[in-house]
C-alpha cells in the first residue's frame, strides 16, 4: 500500500522513523525555540557524524510531525533529541546529560563522534 502527499500520519511516522534510523544524532527542532537553540548549541560543541536537524517550523506538515513525535516519545514539545535511535529528551535533558558527562558517553557509544 503506497501513500502520497501530506495528511497521511503513517507516512509522517515512517519518515520520522527513517530519519532517526539514518542519523546517529537526530534533532527535531523549531527555529524560534530557546530550548532547541540550547540543545543545538550543546551538540555543536562535538564533532558529530551522521547529525541532522529538522526545523519543523519550516515544514508544511509540522503539526503532524509534532503529533507523531508526541505519540512516539510521550512529549509533545521540541526539541526531540535522538541519539542512536533513543530519545534523550529536550533541551534541558540534553544540558543535564552534558553536565553529568553522560552526553559524551552516549555519543561515543553510538559511534557518533568523528575521530
Amino acid at each position: 500500500m503506497s501513500s502520497s502527499g501530506s495528511g497521511d500520519k503513517a507516512s509522517v511516522e515512517d519518515k520520522i522513523k527513517q530519519l532517526i534510523k539514518e542519523n546517529k544524532v537526530m534533532v527535531f527542532s523549531k527555529i524560534y525555540c530557546p530550548y532547541c537553540t540550547k540543545a543545538k548549541k550543546i551538540l555543536g560543541k562535538y564533532k558529530l557524524k551522521d547529525y541532522k536537524v529538522i526545523e519543523l517550523d519550516k515544514m508544511q506538515d509540522d503539526d503532524e510531525y509534532m503529533d507523531v513525535l508526541g505519540r512516539m516519545t510521550g512529549e509533545d514539545t521540541v526539541p526531540r533529541v535522538f541519539i542512536d535511535g533513543e530519545c534523550i529528551g529536550g533541551g534541558d535533558d540534553t544540558e543535564r546529560l552534558e553536565k553529568k558527562g553522560e552526553l559524551e558517553k552516549k555519543l561515543r557509544k553510538a559511534n557518533a563522534l568523528e575521530d
